[in-house]
């Protein structure tokens, strides 16, 4: 899958921010000297089981598995119930998290019904103005941008190591938009305020958070340069795709160089590239795969987004989602305007496409190979994060 975490007992990280630390716990290594598989080794037996699950899969089982649905509630019993019908991932949101941090951690526990090939469990931290975890004063966006690029590395080990406590294992956590308008909605998430100041933090703290969680670049190609908010409109920008390649492109590089394990495709149109909002267009999943050397798991902002952009071309969330893997994405996820049915009707509808004709089935056996791939890299997680009274910060 070309990422390098950290597992292990071999792994040992310390993040240290005012008064709190986290450490690794992991098993004793057996006594004598074994050599450790290659890291390219252990990518192509992942590579390989992923493949032949997919193979061994239904088009349905492989609809479900691309999907990442979102119900809200506290109650494990009933997170448990919804992911039995086989869905790739959830996504947890302010209504999922309870008053504990160990409450947390049966919620998330329980939304795992096959321990050999758990789920995509995913939450949006990106501290400050964007948290759904509670405790993480840890510094974010609206300070980092003007500190140094070590403090960035500093407050993503300490925020990639809470999301991993919690027993989530993907976070959204890293905006490498950028802008230098402060009128802009997105001004106040971006790590800075130009292309080099912005990738370099970017680039840390996608490094700081593979160690402990697929981490996230979000939103692609870039909403600095689109005015406007995605939430609630397509947002659209004129620019040149030289221009782009000059500019918004630098901090996703930078951030796939450093070794993010999806990337975030936003609600956004460069016109002069593609009229389509990029999270369905093939022309932005051509250029990351062909042009940034993207291989990880291509996933979509939300699509209830395009429903509130009130265009009557998007007000279909099921035919959002076919035409989203349809262009290349290898994971919808839903949740504005979402119930408990709509992650099965959306994987439904992918499948009907599938067995109508009018979605390869090869795009389908991609994606979910690719989905895949990352479940069973994240299964193989063996480190275990707590909180320690006696930590020594490392430099």
């Amino acid at each position: 899958m070309g990422h390098h975490r950290w597992r292990g007992a071999a792994a040992l990280v310390v993040a240290a921010l005012a008064t709190v630390c986290v450490s690794s716990v992991a098993a004793a290594a057996p006594s004598g000297v074994v050599a450790a598989p290659s890291q390219t080794s252990k990518e192509s037996v992942v590579a390989d089981r992923a493949q032949a699950l997919a193979e061994e899969m239904t088009v349905a089982e492989q609809a479900s598995t691309v999907v990442m649905g979102h119900v809200a509630g506290t109650d494990p019993a009933a997170l448990r119930a919804y992911m039995e019908s086989g869905l790739g991932g959830f996504i947890i949101m302010g209504s999922n998290v309870p008053s504990s941090e160990t409450e947390l951690q049966a919620l998330t526990a329980a939304l795992t019904t096959d321990p050999s090939l758990p789920p995509l469990i995913a939450v949006d931290q990106e501290g400050g103005i964007v948290s759904r975890l509670k405790g993480d004063n840890f510094a974010a966006s609206t300070s980092l941008k003007q500190l140094p690029v070590a403090d960035t590395t500093t407050a993503f080990l300490a925020r990639g190591s809470q999301v991993a406590r919690a027993g989530i294992n993907v976070n959204f956590g890293t905006v490498a938009d950028y802008t230098a308008d402060t009128g802009s909605f997105i001004y106040g998430r971006a790590l800075g305020t130009n292309a080099a100041s912005s990738g370099k933090r970017v680039a840390a703290a996608t490094a700081a958070q593979e160690q402990f969680v697929a981490s996230t670049l979000k939103h692609f190609p870039g909403h600095g340069a689109a005015p406007g908010d995605s939430h609630s409109a397509i947002p659209s920008t004129t620019m040149s795709l030289a221009d782009w390649r000059e500019s918004a492109a630098i901090p996703f590089a930078d951030g796939i160089d450093a070794g993010a394990s999806l990337l975030m495709y936003g609600h956004l149109a460069y016109s002069a590239v593609d009229p389509l909002p990029a999270s369905l267009s093939a022309t932005w999943h051509e250029i990351a795969r062909d042009e940034l050397g993207f291989t990880g798991v291509a996933v979509t902002d939300d699509l209830g987004m395009l429903l509130s952009s009130g265009d009557p071309a998007y007000a279909d969330p099921v035919a959002n989602g076919v035409a989203a893997v349809a262009a290349g994405n290898d994971l919808v996820l839903m949740i504005a305007g979402s119930d408990a049915q709509t992650a099965s009707e959306m994987a439904a509808g992918i499948a009907a496409a599938v067995d109508g004709g009018t979605l390869p089935e090869e795009r389908l056996e991609e994606a979910a190979t690719r989905v895949l791939g990352l479940r069973l890299e994240l299964s193989a997680a063996t480190a275990q994060w707590t909180i320690c009274a006696d930590c020594e910060p490392v430099d």
